[in-house]
């Protein structure tokens, strides 16, 4: 296969000057076909096989090396002979195939979520943060969300009891949740304001760092009270653990 024994000659590119001999030249010509034939060049007449004879001195080791006696028998076993050995290499060679959904883990954030931001009258005073992954991979929520209501100066704290043990992960629509604490319950909280518009914005797979674009949920048409008292939970698997109910 790789000696190319199998190729064609191209015999129309030579002139056949061997046919202008006769006598004994032109039988020793014919004698000289036969074997060049038989030695796998594929040549058919006396003319060809002589000249390409001295090409295959130069290009195929066995056709050179073996007697015209044995070059029937040996030409052809030492080509098929490399042949297998080579073959298979490039369906062992083949790296297999990466399991589907390798590697394809990215950051849940705001272009790849919907984010909802709902007050709820149990607890009192506390408000749910639901994102459902609208991407088409696994997205991470990372550590928790960081608030901010209109343009305020400060960023609420988060509630270090409700760390969860692994990261939240949410498969193609799934959902995950973060509890807001909005005011004190005793009335100890100050500052007491209404914000009308909240950002929230998403950590990267360090504390604090930029996780991507930020949600704008809607709020209610009255807006949400909040205190100084205002804090939040890490992301959570279910609603229940994010409000602690």
């Amino acid at each position: 296969m790789y000696a190319f024994h199998g190729t064609p000659p191209v015999r129309t590119s030579r002139p056949r000057p061997l046919r202008r001999f006769a006598g004994v030249a032109a039988a020793s010509l014919f004698v000289l076909s036969l074997t060049a034939c038989q030695d796998g060049t594929g040549f058919k007449d006396g003319g060809e096989a002589t000249a390409s004879g001295s090409a295959g001195v130069a290009t195929e080791g066995p056709a050179t090396t073996v007697a015209p006696s044995t070059a029937p028998d040996s030409a052809p076993d030492s080509a098929p002979a490399s042949a297998p050995a080579s073959a298979p290499a490039p369906k062992s060679s083949a790296a297999p195939a990466a399991p589907s959904g390798a590697g394809e883990r990215v950051l849940c954030n705001g272009s790849t979520t919907r984010v909802t931001a709902q007050p709820v009258s149990r607890p009192l005073d506390h408000m749910l943060i639901t994102v459902k992954n609208t991407g088409s991979k696994t997205c991470d929520l990372t550590y928790h969300p960081v608030l901010r209501f209109d343009e305020m100066q400060w960023v609420p704290a988060a509630r270090p009891e409700t760390r969860p043990q692994a990261v939240v992960s949410l498969a193609p629509g799934e959902s995950g949740y973060a509890g807001v604490l909005l005011s004190a319950a005793d009335g100890s909280g100050e500052g007491g304001t209404t914000g009308h518009r909240l950002t929230i914005a998403f950590q990267g797979r360090t504390p604090l760092s930029d996780g991507g674009a930020s949600a704008t949920p809607d709020l209610p048409a009255a807006g949400v009270a909040y205190d100084s008292a205002l804090s939040v939970t890490y992301w959570q698997r279910s609603s229940a653990d994010a409000l602690g109910s």
